[in-house]
């Protein structure tokens, strides 16, 4: 890894001010990105989808009509975009979408992804995150922060701008870049996990409770990681002491 997407990885990690990343290099770093050159490759990826998105879509000014303006445009460009398996990482999704393919990424990976370009243009966006719904466990979607109120940005549906069907869900919170960039690690985690890679998915659970150490899923994932690599006192000790948390 080179040193300056080190050092940002260790400031974002360690919540410092100078030189932190962004929702986007955090996101691209969550996602795997691991030096500087492929950061600059999908950064500009990034910036040519936002001169796609101005020039289709002049007339777009205030910022709920930006905020439509983009999610239209990205369902509209690519229109089978939702896949409930497909990618969380934010790189594998930003290729999909130059693609033009079909299941271009889950909820996670596609609210990544309508957040970044959604900042990028100016505007102030979260992520909502429920425990269950749907009936298919977790799920994150956006939040547009207006001055008076908010809207939800349901990414996995056509119709899913100022989506109402979240608002009083009671496992609702409403997450900060730190959480979305967490969730993208605990998600990297689970695929190393699965592949049998324990060592590296015990990795990207640690990062994910450094930015959110509230969240239980990247917590207990780390402890079944640790039974998996056969590190069993090691297991039975983070087990005792998350215990206390959750």
């Amino acid at each position: 890894m080179e040193k300056k997407i080190n050092r940002l990885e260790s400031n974002l990690l360690a919540n410092k001010k100078d030189e932190m990343a962004d929702l986007a290099q955090g996101a691209l770093m969550a996602s795997g990105v691991t030096s500087d050159k492929e950061m600059f490759l999908y950064l500009n990826k990034i910036d040519k989808l936002c001169d796609l998105i101005a020039a289709s879509t002049p007339d777009c000014t205030g910022d709920i009509d930006k905020a439509k303006c983009i999610f239209d445009w990205l369902w509209e460009t690519t229109p089978h975009r939702y896949k409930s398996e497909g990618h969380c990482k934010l790189t594998a999704v930003i290729d999909a979408q130059y693609r033009n393919d079909k299941d271009i990424g889950n909820c996670l990976g596609l609210t990544a992804l309508y957040n970044v370009i959604a900042q990028m243009f100016g505007l102030t966006v979260k992520a909502v995150y429920l425990e269950s719904t749907f009936g298919s466990g977790p799920h994150v979607c956006s939040l547009l922060m207006l001055n008076e109120k908010t809207i939800d940005i349901e990414n996995i549906f056509l119709n899913g701008f100022d989506y109402h069907a979240h608002r009083n869900a009671p496992t609702r919170e409403e997450w900060s870049d730190r959480e979305l960039i967490a969730d993208i690690y605990n998600s990297v985690g689970s695929e190393l996990f699965a592949a049998g890679k324990m060592n590296r998915a015990i990795e990207n659970y640690e990062k994910a409770i450094q930015l959110n150490p509230k969240y239980s899923r990247p917590l207990l994932n780390k402890g079944m990681a640790l039974v998996e690599a056969g590190r069993t006192k090691e297991a039975e000790e983070w087990f005792r002491k998350i215990s206390l948390q959750l």
